[in-house]
């Protein structure tokens, strides 16, 4: 929690220097924290279910295997060796 609040004290910071305007930083932070007290487990698994149905309905089987493969991957080779392999 000590980050966070090291965040916000840098974003207050930083408020009052853009003439007391929130950045879309804090404000997505103030929204998600919001949306967490107001809203319990069962509204995150919907939520995510839906984003899976929307997902599976605009993409193909060559999108699900491609980001499969990524997830096997080091998070040190992930970005440049899936891109190679996709072009080739």
């Amino acid at each position: 929690m000590s980050n966070s609040n090291n965040s916000s004290n840098n974003n207050n910071s930083n408020n009052n220097n853009n003439g007391n305007k929130m950045s879309y930083e804090e404000a997505g932070r103030k929204g998600g924290e919001q949306t967490a007290k107001n809203h319990d487990k069962e509204f995150y698994q919907e939520i995510g279910e839906k984003g899976g149905e929307a997902t599976s309905e605009n993409h193909n089987k060559k999108y699900y295997q491609e980001i499969g493969a990524k997830g096997g991957q080091s998070s040190n080779s992930g970005g440049s060796d899936s891109s190679n392999n996709s072009n080739n």
